[in-house]
C-alpha cells in the first residue's frame, strides 16, 4: 500500500488507515515498525508519522510503550462465515466483552424490497449500536415479525443476545441464514453513532434468517468497522 501525496486526505490519515490495514491483515502481529521505518518507507516526515500513530493511541488500536515501541491492542474481530452466530459470540471467542446499546425501536412499514425478502409488510424494527471492549464497532439495524418484536422488546436490549432470547426463551430454533457482504460508505447517521469520519469505508451486511420451518425470523442490516471486522472463509478443492 502507499500514500497517494496528491489526494485531499492529510498523509497522516493515509498513513493510519495503512497501518490499520496492516493490523486487521496480521502483516503486523505484535507491534508496529519504528518512526524511521516509517520515514524511509512512505518518504514522510517525523511529525506525519507521530500524528498518525497518535490518532491510533487515541482510538484504542496501539499503545507506546517507553523505551519499548509501540504495541498493538486492537484485536480485529474474526467471523467465521460458515457458523450461523450472533455478533456477541463472535466478539467473545476473540476474548473480548461484547456490548450493545439499543438507540431505538418501532413498528415500520417495510419498502416493496424488504417486504419480497421478509413477506412482511410491517416489522418490529430495532437499532442497536455494537462494542468490543467498549469499543463502538458497528451498528445493526434489525426487522422481526411483530409478534416476535413485541416479545424481545419486553428485554433489556442492552444486556442480552438476541439470539439466546429467541431461541432460549421463545423457543424458535434458527436454522438458516442468507448473506450478502459487501463494501460502502459509512452513512452519516452510523458514522456519527460510530464516531468515524463519513468519508470512511466500512462492512455492510444483510443476513436475512430462517427456523427450521423455513418461516422467516430476522432481517438484519449492519455496519461494521472495516478495522475491526474482519470476515474469514475456509474452504477446499472439490477434487471429484
Amino acid at each position: 500500500m502507499t500514500l497517494n501525496y496528491t489526494d485531499s486526505v492529510p498523509l497522516h490519515i493515509q498513513l493510519k488507515q495503512i497501518i490499520q490495514q496492516y493490523i486487521v491483515e496480521g502483516i503486523y502481529e505484535e507491534k508496529i515498525p519504528s518512526e524511521r521505518a516509517f520515514i524511509d518507507e512512505y518518504h514522510v516526515s517525523r511529525s506525519t508519522v507521530r500524528e498518525a500513530i497518535n490518532l491510533l493511541v487515541r482510538e484504542g488500536i496501539v499503545e507506546k510503550r517507553h523505551g519499548k515501541g509501540t504495541y498493538i491492542t486492537l484485536k480485529p474481530i474474526d467471523d467465521w462465515l460458515g457458523n450461523l452466530s450472533s455478533t456477541s459470540e463472535t466478539i467473545e471467542r476473540m476474548g473480548m466483552k461484547p456490548g450493545a446499546k439499543l438507540i431505538h425501536s418501532e413498528i415500520v412499514q417495510l419498502n416493496e424490497r424488504m417486504q419480497r425478502i421478509t413477506g412482511l409488510k410491517e416489522a418490529y424494527h430495532f437499532i442497536r449500536v455494537r462494542y468490543a471492549d467498549r469499543t463502538p464497532i458497528g451498528v445493526e439495524y434489525h426487522y422481526y415479525p411483530t409478534d416476535i418484536g413485541r416479545k424481545l422488546s419486553t428485554y433489556d436490549l442492552n444486556e442480552v443476545t438476541l439470539y439466546d432470547v429467541i431461541e432460549l426463551e421463545l423457543g424458535i430454533k434458527m436454522f438458516e441464514a442468507d448473506q450478502v457482504i459487501r463494501s460502502g460508505m459509512v452513512p452519516e447517521e452510523v458514522a456519527k453513532l460510530l464516531d468515524i469520519s463519513d468519508r470512511t469505508c466500512i462492512l455492510i451486511t444483510e443476513r436475512k434468517l430462517t427456523d427450521v420451518n423455513e418461516e422467516f425470523v430476522e432481517l438484519e442490516q449492519a455496519f461494521y468497522r472495516s478495522d475491526m471486522y474482519a470476515f474469514k472463509i475456509k474452504s477446499s478443492r472439490n477434487r471429484s
